[in-house]
């Protein structure tokens, strides 16, 4: 009842906003267009200004190694880790000029109506209300991916591989495409049919329960992550290195920490990038080292590795991300049930609502469209705190192992991954979730 009543008076001032008839909005189309659109421009300018700040820096410092690094980073590398970052910012820039375009051609340009029109012509007359918006879901997410593969396989096969890092075959990137297309759908079908239901069934606080099954699903993820979905990418062996494991296991007893077991993936098969997680939940926990990390790094530098994984469980900095993970969605749904209900927000951002279909499904794609370019100047408070959490991580490990070899690591990690040892500060307080390898250092040796 409180759900129809509801529904039947969004759509009488729906009626009344589209008509012309006297309606005074709580949210005027108009302010949300022109707040939309400035910050659509305030984000655009601003990521151009850092990646132009960025660049600069890099190619300022690019034929001088920090001091810091002199005995132990060549001149090549450095400057191969300049032309990698460099390249790399000039591909930011055209990713971010063609995700612009998309996002205004989807909003303000009217392309979300158009795909609304013909799906709900088509579906909801012979299939009803929850297909139809589903459908419209599955479209918008096939024709978005289908503007970002040229994109993401230009970055694979141009970029990573000129700079000697891909692996990946054709025939391997395609098939990860089509399996997590298919993970799409077998995974993200039933939540979003779900969180859909729950717009239509619940009442005005459907937001709260949608919250609570988006809270659930996420945390049975991170169950059946490391179990069922990444073994589908990568191949994952027990670890076999007695030495190693014999002081893997020394770490953790003296930590107080255990792990279901340590395994190593086949990083190599895709990248030449090294690395080293933990994943899982509770007692399902795992260490997995890359491939590329155990044939660079000494035994003692893998420990000193995993002692700054362990770090970051100690001082709960995973609990703590995903508290705020959570106390931010709860924040986005409360705030996506009263957008849901302004004909303004959905007017104002380039799209009719139905008069006679619900409208659950595109307050939801407005709302993932129309976030980013906000959300873009909160996100210095995030890297704020995850390079403060990557300091305490460093720290733990050097109290628990070796702060030579976990600085030996990073050095080598660095040089291997081509990572830009002179990023301009300015980007590094806007983009960087870990502090600059120059930093880390100099407060290791503090």
């Amino acid at each position: 009842s409180s759900t129809g009543t509801r529904a039947q008076g969004f759509a009488r001032q729906t009626r009344q906003r589209l008509c012309g008839q006297t309606y005074t909005p709580v949210m005027p189309s108009s302010f949300l267009t022109l707040l939309f659109a400035v910050f659509i421009i305030a984000s655009l300018l601003t990521k151009l200004w850092l990646d132009t700040r960025q660049a600069r820096h890099v190619a300022r410092h690019r034929d001088t190694v920090p001091a810091a690094f002199a005995p132990h980073v060549p001149a090549l590398s450095h400057q191969r880790a300049a032309n990698y970052t460099l390249d790399k910012l000039r591909f930011g820039l055209l990713s971010t000029a063609v995700s612009t375009v998309v996002l205004i051609g989807w909003t303000l340009l009217g392309g979300l109506d158009a795909l609304n029109v013909v799906v709900r012509d088509a579906v909801l007359p012979a299939w009803g209300a929850l297909p139809y918006q589903l459908v419209l879901l599955g479209a918008f997410t096939l024709i978005g991916t289908l503007i970002e593969l040229p994109l993401e396989a230009w970055h694979t096969f141009r970029l990573e591989q000129k700079h000697g890092f891909n692996r990946m075959t054709w025939g391997m990137w395609l098939g990860d495409q089509a399996k997590q297309l298919l993970l799409g759908l077998l995974l993200g079908g039933p939540i979003a049919a779900l969180i859909l239901w729950l717009m239509g069934a619940a009442g005005a606080q459907w937001w709260l329960w949608a919250w609570g099954a988006w809270v659930a699903f996420s945390l049975l993820l991170m169950v059946i992550f490391p179990i069922f979905i990444a073994p589908l990418f990568n191949k994952f062996e027990p670890l076999k290195d007695q030495g190693l494991i014999d002081r893997v296991n020394a770490l953790m007893a003296r930590c107080g920490f255990t792990a279901k077991g340590f395994f190593v993936m086949d990083g190599s098969r895709r990248s030449a990038h090294a690395n080293a997680y933990f994943t899982g939940l509770g007692a399902a926990k795992r260490v997995v080292f890359y491939d590329t990390l155990l044939s660079k790094l000494t035994h003692g530098e893998v420990e000193a590795v995993l002692a700054h994984e362990l770090g970051h469980f100690k001082h709960r900095h995973v609990l703590k991300r995903m508290v705020m993970m959570f106390a931010l969605s709860l924040a986005g749904f409360a705030l996506l049930g009263w957008l849901s209900q302004q004909v303004g927000f959905y007017t104002g951002l380039g799209v009719r609502p139905n008069l006679n279909a619900p409208n659950d499904a595109l307050a939801l794609l407005l709302f993932m469209l129309a976030l980013p370019p906000f959300a873009f100047f909160i996100s210095p408070v995030f890297a704020y705190f995850s390079r403060k959490d990557e300091y305490e991580a460093d720290a733990y490990a050097c109290a628990h192992t070796s702060g030579s070899d976990l600085a030996s690591a990073l050095i080598k990690l660095y040089k291997d991954n081509s990572s830009t040892l002179t990023p301009d500060p300015m980007y590094v307080r806007f983009h960087y979730s870990h502090p600059p390898a120059s930093e880390r250092l100099a407060a290791m040796q503090a």
